[in-house]
């Protein structure tokens, strides 16, 4: 479904657009009717299905059609770790340009200063890891005695990592009357009576996860160095048979070493992430789409909504450390029955990821030795 069937206001709409987005995923197109309708909500989909959309794109809209007084917190979403804290924010970030609201991500592990002197300014949406949001709130510095949106993503891995007591703490501390909504990868029973506890006559949506690759994509895996990736890159680039590859790195500094690496041996690249400008990204995308650059360094949040006709080649120079995220990823390639080939390179440190994409595709990628 086109995100304009969604009835999603115009500043939501251009955001949308801008990071290439056209069609919403499953989770996106059944759950965000529901959100903007104010009910509470269970999403059962994996991580790399969209879901983070699925709730911050009705939520801005949600509170951007409100009219407030007082500067207070109006959303929370608790996250178990600090990767997935700082993506979120960064999603709010992209979503919510055009639109006058504030996010803040918190998390443990760093120094409080500057999340304490961030918290004096107006903060709309609050990402917060359940230990240190409790920190700051028995410190006097946040207070959501007006929240009127909870957020509990990746709920399972919360619960398995033991923030159970902690999120029940949070919760005394909240509205009781507000909207509340659930993901989750997996619905045990635990997790159900939990969700069953703290959720007003939910609605339930469970979409089965990306586990398939297409036939038309060859895929195989380099074991590598971690320090001899890039000397392996270099050396399949320089194959003059590959035209064009869309190639993923973990993090966005990565990419840009990565695409001044290249450049230095005189293969031209550029890197596209979520600290990049808009305009330089649309650039950097047209300048690939016309082969102006052989080589697109991308991290999975800036590659969401790339569609390149015919793109031949896509590498992962850093394996997912979320399987689901490995099929999106190679689904770059490979599209209307055109062959693609999808080369991953794997370390020491990674092959406990490329075992878990492997159970999920349902097969064992070939092994290729080391390019000279």
């Amino acid at each position: 479904m086109n995100f304009k069937n969604l009835n999603l206001i115009d500043p939501i709409l251009q955001a949308v657009t801008e990071v290439g987005y056209t069609q919403a995923t499953k989770i996106q197109y059944r759950t965000i009717p529901y959100i903007l309708e104010g009910k509470d909500l269970i999403g059962c989909a994996q991580t790399g299905t969209g879901k983070t959309a699925a709730f911050a794109i009705p939520i801005l809209q949600q509170l951007s059609q409100r009219a407030y007084s007082t500067p207070n917190i109006k959303t929370l979403v608790l996250t178990p770790t600090r990767e997935l804290a700082i993506q979120i924010e960064e999603n709010f970030k992209m979503y919510g340009k055009h639109l006058p609201l504030t996010q803040l991500v918190i998390f443990g592990g760093v120094s409080q200063d500057k999340q304490v002197l961030a918290l004096k300014r107006k903060v709309d949406i609050l990402i917060a890891t359940p230990g240190r949001l409790l920190d700051l709130m028995h410190q006097g510095h946040i207070d959501l005695s007006k929240l009127e949106i909870l957020v509990l993503d990746e709920a399972d891995r919360m619960l398995d990592l033991g923030f159970v007591n902690d999120v029940k703490k949070i919760l005394s501390k909240i509205p009781k009357k507000r909207q509340t909504l659930f993901f989750s990868a997996t619905m045990p029973e635990n997790i159900r009576k939990f969700a069953n506890s703290i959720l007003y006559q939910p609605v339930e949506i469970n979409v089965t996860p990306v586990s398939s690759t297409a036939q038309t994509i060859k895929q195989s895996v380099y074991f590598v160095e971690k320090n001899e990736k890039t000397k392996l890159l270099i050396d399949l680039l320089n194959n003059p048979s590959i035209p064009r590859s869309l190639v993923f790195t973990r993090t966005k500094h990565g990419a840009n070493r990565l695409a001044r690496q290249l450049e230095q041996k005189g293969i031209h690249s550029a890197a596209i992430h979520g600290n990049k400008s808009q305009n330089a990204r649309q650039k950097a995308l047209d300048d690939f789409k016309t082969s102006k650059i052989r080589v697109l360094i991308a991290t999975d949040i800036a590659a969401r909504g790339i569609d390149i006709e015919e793109l031949p080649h896509v590498v992962n120079y850093d394996l997912p450390n979320v399987p689901e995220t490995y099929v999106h990823r190679i689904g770059r390639t490979g599209r209307a029955g055109i062959e693609g080939t999808a080369i991953s390179f794997c370390n020491d440190e990674e092959k406990v990821n490329l075992r878990n994409i492997q159970k999920l595709i349902g097969f064992n990628m070939p092994v290729n030795s080391n390019a000279k």
